[in-house]
């Protein structure tokens, strides 16, 4: 099984990742951001990785492990409200992770950030990149309204990234 993932994690393409997430794609999810965060006082960041090193694959690194550094390292917990989210996408795992801030987390059961990871692997598994992305952004959206409404200052980018 650690072979078959390494392996996995080796073969894959940043390329084919880019025919997915192309740029019109990206400006899509750049402004469901935006359109998003207008409706919430919440920060959401979208991450799409084509791969893990080879070391981190056979280390075992799972992906919610690298979520967790991805969210740190983008700063997404030093936001006002303690209520960032990042939608975290490992194409070589076929994953999809959302990691949120203590003040949404403390809110928002677990149940629905799966819901939302689990509707967009479904998307995925289907070819549908830049629905499925969309329909995450859309989703996390809702549930930031509910719990955080209102709009506060933009603190941090709304660009999606490509790792």
């Amino acid at each position: 099984m650690r072979l078959a993932r390494t392996l996995r994690h080796l073969a894959a393409s940043r390329t084919r990742t880019r025919r997915h997430f192309p740029a019109p794609v990206l400006a899509s999810i750049e402004a469901a951001i935006g359109a998003a965060e207008a409706r919430s006082s919440g920060e959401i960041r979208f991450v799409v990785e084509t791969a893990l090193e080879m070391g981190e694959a056979w280390a075992g690194l799972t992906p919610r492990e690298r979520a967790l550094h991805v969210f740190s390292a983008l700063h997404l917990w030093n936001t006002e409200g303690r209520n960032g989210v990042l939608i975290y996408v490992l194409m070589a795992d076929h994953d999809v992770e959302i990691v949120a801030d203590r003040g949404a987390a403390a809110l928002i059961p677990q149940e629905d950030w799966e819901g939302v990871c689990r509707g967009v692997e479904a998307q995925f598994r289907e070819g549908k990149f830049a629905a499925g992305a969309l329909a995450s952004v859309e989703a996390v959206g809702r549930l930031l309204e509910r719990h955080f409404p209102g709009n506060r200052r933009d603190e941090l980018p709304n660009q999606p990234v490509l790792l």
